[in-house]
């Protein structure tokens, strides 16, 4: 199966929401609050809670470094958020921001149609994607041996009756960050 390897450090995330003055229902004095970004990895999809440098503002679907170097605008990450911690603006931009990292990464997401192997002698990885059958999978383990996927449009051109990949990629995307699904294709947990 093709993974992200664990434990990668993510370098750059998509920021969800920006809150000023910390979460609302933090009952602390406003002296002692600290603003807060919730944010969305762009390699491993993995959510996290920033704390912003002091004065530095950050707007949803910034760009943000993260990484082990000098960081610009983040002053430390406080960790993973769950999926049911995200504010609803957070959830209602994750789907455009996954949307767009997908999109922007399409070779990637091809890649791991081209590459993908079985979970079990019963299950293919393929076999999960959302529309993604035993009969679909075939399908498209067949092609790849011709010749791989070049692109999602390739994909819908040589798999007869082929669901959009794009979309069956964000969908699953979106189920695993919501926490419903057992095994993890692209983000990590």
């Amino acid at each position: 199966m093709v993974k992200m390897e664990r434990h990668e450090k993510e370098e750059y995330v998509t920021i969800l929401d920006f809150l000023p003055n910390g979460y609302p229902f933090d009952t602390r004095p406003s002296h002692q609050k600290t603003a807060i970004a919730q944010a969305i990895g762009k390699k491993r999809f993995v959510l996290l809670e920033l704390v912003p440098k002091k004065d530095v503002f950050l707007q949803p679907h910034e760009e943000v470094y993260i990484g082990q170097d000098k960081r610009d605008k983040v002053h430390h990450i406080n960790g993973k958020l769950p999926f049911s911690r995200l504010t609803a603006t957070a959830k209602s931009e994750l789907d455009f921001i996954v949307k767009e990292i997908v999109e922007k990464n399409e070779q990637r997401f091809v890649d791991f149609f081209n590459n993908a192997q079985p979970l079990s002698t019963r299950m293919h990885s393929i076999e999960l994607l959302p529309g993604m059958g035993k009969k679909r999978m075939w399908e498209i383990l067949e092609e790849r041996k011709i010749k791989p996927f070049e692109s999602f449009e390739d994909m819908k051109k040589r798999v007869h009756l082929m669901p959009d990949p794009k979309k069956a990629v964000i969908k699953r995307i979106m189920q695993e960050l919501s926490g419903k699904e057992k095994h993890l294709l692209f983000v990590d947990g």
